[in-house]
């Protein structure tokens, strides 16, 4: 039969941890929008460089699809294009993610409780329950 493991951390550790990726997380969500608004402008210039291919290369076209709609006065064309000898600009993607707001302050709130615990308490380490509930954020 196994031994069970004993984990003690230094509360001061934990606490400085806590700190450190309390900064990160705020510092993450702050930058959200430049980094959104760097990806939206980059995707909107991939948008409009695939439409002048799309229509420079029209008269190569296969497989014309049209569809009239009476009812709101649009027309819809659908058309493939080969692209054996065409090169189509790469779509940008994103290279960072991106925390909804309820998660954001859901993880604020449980890293500065665990804090004002850990700060509060006489022990100088941190057994293995406490680690447990608060790992997910180290």
């Amino acid at each position: 039969m196994s031994k069970a493991l004993t984990v003690k951390v230094p509360t001061a550790k934990v606490i400085k941890a806590l700190e450190t990726k309390l900064v990160t997380v705020k510092k993450e969500k702050e930058t959200e929008p430049a980094l959104e608004a760097k990806y939206q402008a980059a995707h909107d210039k991939w948008l409009t460089d695939i439409q002048k291919v799309a229509m420079n290369n029209l008269s190569k076209s296969t497989n014309i699809r049209v569809s009239v709609r009476s009812w709101n006065n649009t027309m819809n064309i659908d058309y493939d294009i080969a692209l054996d000898k065409i090169k189509v600009p790469e779509e940008p993607t994103r290279d960072f993610t991106t925390t909804p707001d309820y998660v954001y302050k859901e993880t604020i709130e449980d890293i500065t409780n665990a804090l004002n615990v850990l700060r509060m308490t006489d022990e100088l380490q941190v057994n293995a329950s406490t680690m447990k509930s608060i790992a997910k954020y180290l």
